[in-house]
């Protein structure tokens, strides 16, 4: 079964004035045909318009949840601060690897430097003398390697944590997108269902005017049977107008949860029979709390926080690294000459830097990052707490859905009964129309309420599910 989507106008029927004005028996069945056509027509031209539309695409819940997760665009972005998590880890870790740089600088002495040489006749005074030459070239080729830094350590202990939480809001956000699209979904498939239902309402009731008319000229009801059925095929029609016109803007709420283009239209299909079959859930399961993604999270936190008190604990070690460097020196009195001969020289070496005191920073820091993993353990519990409330909810409001959905079935059959046999007796004279309208009324409320809670019971299905950890996040 499938429904479109498209703007379907619908005439206005100003029947209570033509009831009102025709004077003789063939005006008024002209006038009752008339309304009994363009009552029939929209519904027509409607299923018309969806036969049609061959080349609008037609997508299940489950093509729309997979069209969402390639083009969703809050998912796609996630799935981007994946690749920056994991080239921000491999920037933090950039510090292991040997650091080489190549420099380089070139001096001309306008006046050498002077130092003061030993005066060579004793007591003396000493000798400046010019040092160095002019014109000095010197390319330097340095390297480094880190041994041990608290920050280095840090960052290869957390990187795969990083990663994890990145992928962990990813995970979430594919779980808000299948519960969304799912429950947009049914809302639109709840609209369409409802447009049908009014419209078999509607076509029905016009219908009636005839039977009402009939039965007044034969002189068995009065000229207020005709008002009354008029007024409630009025009533009809403003209600299926309303929910025609509620379809373009659900169609738009989904398109924008699986990341449709808005300009582009597509078609809602659904099977009514496996669509029964799925409305059962377990609900003797037990919740586990580490099935939801939520406190998945949370655990990435504490982790990440414990590895922030280790990093500051080793904050009281010195940094190590080892260092080359080596020279290529060009010196010459002449410009001109300066390149013509080298003097190189390297040397290599361990660098230590062992920070003494800093002002108490370090142990505050210790102290502060402890205290941050005390709020991260209590916000574990109130998480818990959180979750238990949930699925207790989902649990209750999927439990009273179900038993609802059941009466409500019931209540239809019932109800399309009744409708039946007062239809007949009506049509023989036997009651009054007023009974026949009380019995088209708690027809019509029947099968809209019982549409209401089947996907009101899908609905909190998916919301049990999402409270049980239940939802998957791989599509």
């Amino acid at each position: 079964m499938a429904q479109g989507c498209g703007n379907k106008q619908q005439r206005t029927i100003t029947s209570h004035s033509v009831l009102k004005t025709i004077g003789t028996t063939k005006s008024i069945k002209r006038s009752l045909l008339f309304i009994a056509v363009f009552v029939y027509l929209p519904v027509h031209a409607y299923s018309q318009n969806i036969e049609k539309s061959d080349s609008i695409q037609f997508f299940t819940l489950e093509q729309c949840i997979h069209y969402a997760m390639d083009h969703q665009p809050g998912l796609n972005r996630s799935l981007v601060n994946i690749s920056i998590a994991k080239a921000t880890n491999a920037i933090n870790l950039s510090g292991w690897l040997p650091q080489v740089n190549l420099t380089g600088s070139m001096i001309h002495y306008n006046q050498l430097p002077t130092t003061l040489s030993p005066n060579t006749v004793p007591g003396g005074p000493p000798i400046p003398t010019p040092a160095g030459v002019a014109n000095t070239a010197i390319p330097e080729l340095s390297a480094s390697q880190a041994i041990f830094q608290p920050q280095l350590f840090y960052a290869a202990t957390s990187a795969s944590l990083f990663t994890k939480q990145a992928e962990q809001i990813t995970d979430s956000m594919k779980i808000y997108t299948v519960s969304s699209v799912s429950k947009s979904f049914y809302n639109l498939l709840l609209t369409l269902e409802e447009i049908d239902v009014l419209k078999e309402d509607t076509a029905r009731l016009g219908r009636n005017i005839m039977d009402t008319y009939n039965q007044y000229v034969g002189g068995i009801v009065d000229e207020t049977d005709h008002e009354q059925a008029v007024i409630t095929l009025n009533n009809s029609k403003a209600q299926l107008k309303q929910q025609t016109e509620n379809v373009a803007p659900e169609y738009a709420a989904l398109k924008e949860l699986m990341g449709y283009p808005p300009e582009k239209n597509f078609s809602v299909a659904f099977d009514t029979t496996q669509m029964l079959q799925e409305i059962y859930a377990d609900t003797t399961k037990q919740l586990l709390y580490e099935n939801r993604i939520e406190f998945q999270q949370l655990q990435t936190i504490k982790e990440l926080q414990h590895k922030q008190t280790i990093e500051n604990e080793l904050s009281f070690l010195p940094s190590v690294s080892v260092f080359y460097n080596y020279y290529y020196e060009y010196e010459s009195p002449a410009s001109s000459t300066l390149f013509k001969t080298a003097y190189p020289y390297s040397y290599f070496g361990v660098s230590l830097s062992f920070p003494i005191f800093t002002g108490f920073a370090r142990v505050e820091s210790v102290q502060r990052s402890k205290l941050q993993e005390q709020v991260v353990s209590w916000n574990e519990v109130s998480l818990k707490s959180q979750i238990y409330t949930e699925y207790s909810s989902a649990l209750a409001n999927y439990k009273s859905s179900l038993y609802n959905l059941r009466l409500l079935d019931d209540n239809k059959s019932r109800a399309q009964n009744v409708y039946r046999i007062v239809s007949l007796q009506y049509n023989q004279g036997v009651i009054a129309y007023l009974n026949l309208l009380v019995a088209e009324s708690n027809l019509i409320s029947a099968e809209i309420g019982y549409l209401d809670a089947l996907f009101q019971l899908l609905s909190s299905k998916i919301d049990l599910e999402k409270a049980m950890g239940d939802i998957p996040s791989h599509y």
